[in-house]
């Protein structure tokens, strides 16, 4: 009787290892989904760094009372020569954040980097705001406030010194110091202009 019960048993242990082939087949599928949507989140590499610089809050007074918004100031770039700012306004933080980095990355420009410093000095202007850049020997790092640090940090430029000569207001400064970066122009860019070698314009 026992050898019968342990022979019934292993019929039923067997049966239950091996399971439905269509049940296993789901189980396959469901593997080969959750495999795909891992590698597609492997391949969601950010392409540029960001940072927000302000964020300001808004009051419009209306009938009803007050109405409050966000408003955020974000420079984005991706530490090798290309960066861009961008502002973006809505009700909630994050939301005006996210605005401001899709409208940033609509307006990238790329900066010539000599080595690790700027080719030459520049004074950036816009508005009120002015900008003073200067190269610097390397190991210097970047000498400079909160806005103009977090443009020439995600440019890519890692040693400079800089002074901020007018408006303290940050939407100026930021715009002061990406109009000093495009007007940088490296060796090559001076030459191809004047239709000289590099040589002959380095003397």
């Amino acid at each position: 009787m026992e050898d019968k019960r342990i022979a019934v048993d292993e019929e039923n242990v067997t049966e239950e290892t091996q399971g439905n082939p269509r049940d296993r087949r789901n189980n396959r599928g469901r593997r080969d989904r959750d495999n795909r949507r891992k590698d597609t989140r492997k391949k969601e590499v950010k392409l540029y760094e960001e940072k927000v610089v302000s964020i300001g809050r808004v009051t419009k007074v209306v009938k009803g009372g007050r109405r409050f918004s966000f408003t955020a100031l974000v420079v984005v770039g991706d530490r090798k020569g290309k960066v861009g700012f961008g502002t973006g306004k809505a009700g909630e933080v994050p939301d005006a954040i996210k605005k401001a980095i899709e409208d940033a990355k609509k307006n990238i420009i790329e900066v010539p980097v000599t080595g690790t410093t700027i080719p030459h000095t520049v004074t950036g202007k816009y508005g009120a705001g002015k900008v003073f850049l200067r190269p610097a020997a390397e190991g210097t790092g970047v000498i400079a406030g909160g806005p103009v640090r977090a443009v020439l940090e995600l440019a890519g430029i890692e040693d400079v010194l800089s002074k901020s000569l007018g408006s303290s207001t940050p939407i100026n400064i930021v715009r002061a110091t990406v109009a000093g970066l495009q007007e940088l122009r490296n060796a090559e860019a001076v030459a191809k202009m004047r239709g000289l070698t590099v040589e002959e314009v380095l003397k």
